[in-house]
């Protein structure tokens, strides 16, 4: 469980391992770059969602995602978070989640997913947490 898994770029989504401690929030950056690997890819007309997953109780929570010019942030807020996990363990809950863009391609939507992984989400100590 939580096992983090090789990168791998290109067609293929990254395949991450977001660690998450239970009612914290939570925020990782995704660059979208040229072959370059400096210039980042106009991303201007891009949408954006991400999607967490929680099996266990069959639920789908939405993540928000800021977009800026070629990167976006995705975050777990403390209130989503808060509602991962229920048991009293270091690891309380595994989740999947995704990043999904929509491309305008003139007219033409292209739904891609560039990042697709598991939320590994860890008990907190503070009084009133999870542990």
């Amino acid at each position: 469980m939580c096992t983090p898994t090789t990168e791998k770029f290109g067609a293929t989504p990254a395949n991450i391992q977001w660690t998450v401690v239970r009612g914290d929030t939570a925020t990782f950056r995704v660059d979208f770059l040229e072959n370059d690997e400096i210039t980042y890819f106009d991303t201007s007309d891009w949408t954006y969602s991400a999607t967490a997953y929680d099996r266990s109780s069959d639920v789908l929570d939405e993540l928000e995602v800021e977009s800026h010019d070629g990167y976006v942030i995705v975050k777990a807020s403390p209130e989503v978070t808060a509602n991962w996990g229920t048991s009293y363990r270091s690891v309380v809950a595994e989740l999947a989640f995704d990043l999904q863009v929509t491309i305008d391609d003139n007219g033409e939507s292209i739904i891609w997913s560039p990042v697709i992984g598991t939320i590994c989400v860890l008990g907190d100590v503070t009084p009133g947490g999870s542990l």
